[in-house]
């Protein structure tokens, strides 16, 4: 079995991508069965029996119907919960997703021997993932068996819990200093390089061996290098997918609604006849109630059409956006590679030099001591001062 990487980084969140509410061109669906799902609890749900106590019990001290809370998710992002991450005026996020893989699809493709080891190994990380996290509620993970390779998406609320005001929030800083992983903003790399010890720990005892991504060529990555360039790249990487996803979602969507066809036969053998009153015409209730829900189904039809081919047009736009920060993020990866490659070499060459200085001067010293034994074996001792004084006396004169 071959080294492999792990990769551990935060998604963009899109709970119909994960439980595979459509299929996306890179999802084999034959294999979609094959997935693990380990939790699966409606969002609404989750809050609810995160935060309702609390909301009950702040609204209870609250003398003014103005300062009390009717609904926690709403209070903090002014919508009902959707499928994808939503986020709010002050950053906060509906849930948090993280992704988590072992190898690559060159290295550990789906149904390779080796895939069946990672999958384990996988399995076991998310079992124990409640247990070493207790401030991050897990309310949907899945194991994704239908793409090129195993890995993980585990979907899940921060909580922290306060002194003051709702006692217990939704709060990412709060649950990972609760969690022991300290404060400011490098705490959440601190819980990070934590899990990918335990997974490292867990590939070690299924017999895989991990390696740290390499630098360039015989160097290698520390965690923290590696969590600041290629976990940007994997990053982008997957926010081009979920947009390509959702791309791919309003598409589907689209296609439904073209599908609808409006029954014109019907509209056509409905009888009209001229009224008593002018140029007006008559119809019967029934024809009436068919003529009317069907124009109203067209209207309804036209304005999903225009709001999912707008949709589509912005996760284009986003796509390509993404693009270019990939790029973008790549350059400077490789200019960073290749700035390390010079400083390495330089180094090198430099340490090369003075290591020979130094064995030149060791080789001078020996020679110059085994001379001054010979000479006082010869009892030449004073005879050899006496020309020392006299060769550096000459020379000082010289100067």
């Amino acid at each position: 079995m071959c080294q492999k990487t792990i990769s551990m980084c935060q998604g963009k969140g899109s709970l119909s991508h994960n439980n595979r509410a459509f299929a996306a061109k890179n999802i084999d669906s034959s294999r979609t069965a094959d997935n693990i799902t380990f939790v699966h609890q409606n969002l609404r749900d989750a809050y609810d029996i995160l935060f309702s106590d609390a909301v009950e019990r702040y609204n209870v001290r609250q003398k003014r119907n103005d300062r009390r809370i009717p609904d926690y998710f709403h209070h903090l992002f002014s919508r009902e919960p959707s499928a994808s991450v939503i986020t709010g005026t002050n950053k906060q996020k509906s849930f948090y997703e993280d992704l988590v893989q072992i190898g690559t699809k060159d290295d550990t493709g789906v149904g390779t021997p080796d895939s069946e080891i990672v999958v384990a190994c996988l399995r076991e990380y998310m079992e124990g993932f409640s247990e070493r996290n207790p401030n991050f509620y897990v309310f949907n993970a899945v194991m994704h068996l239908d793409e090129a390779t195993p890995h993980l998406h585990i979907d899940y609320i921060p909580v922290g819990h306060f002194d003051r005001g709702l006692d217990t929030r939704n709060a990412m800083a709060k649950a990972l200093e609760e969690m022991g992983h300290g404060k400011g903003a490098n705490a959440i790399n601190r819980w990070r390089l934590a899990e990918w010890e335990v997974l490292h720990q867990i590939c070690i005892a299924h017999g895989i061996e991990i390696s740290e991504p390499k630098k360039s060529r015989g160097y290698s990555y520390t965690v923290e290098e590696y969590g600041k360039h290629q976990d940007e790249i994997r990053r982008l990487n997957e926010e081009k997918e979920q947009a390509l996803s959702e791309r791919d979602e309003a598409r589907a969507e689209l296609d439904k609604a073209a599908k609808k066809k409006i029954k014109l036969d019907e509209i056509e053998g409905i009888e009209a006849k001229e009224s008593m009153f002018g140029k007006k015409v008559t119809l019967s209730k029934e024809d009436y109630d068919k003529l009317s829900d069907t124009a109203k189904k067209y209207v309804a039809m036209v304005k999903t059409s225009k709001k999912l081919k707008s949709e589509h047009d912005t996760a284009v736009q986003e796509r390509d956006k993404l693009k270019t920060q990939l790029s973008a993020v790549s350059s400077e990866l490789a200019a960073y590679k290749k700035a390390e490659k010079k400083k390495a070499l330089f180094t090198r060459e430099k340490l090369n030099k003075e290591a020979k200085r130094i064995s030149r001067e060791d080789e001078l010293s020996r020679k110059l001591k085994k001379a001054e034994a010979f000479i006082s074996a010869c009892g030449l001792s004073s005879d050899f001062q006496q020309f020392r004084y006299n060769s550096t006396s000459r020379k000082n004169v010289l100067e």
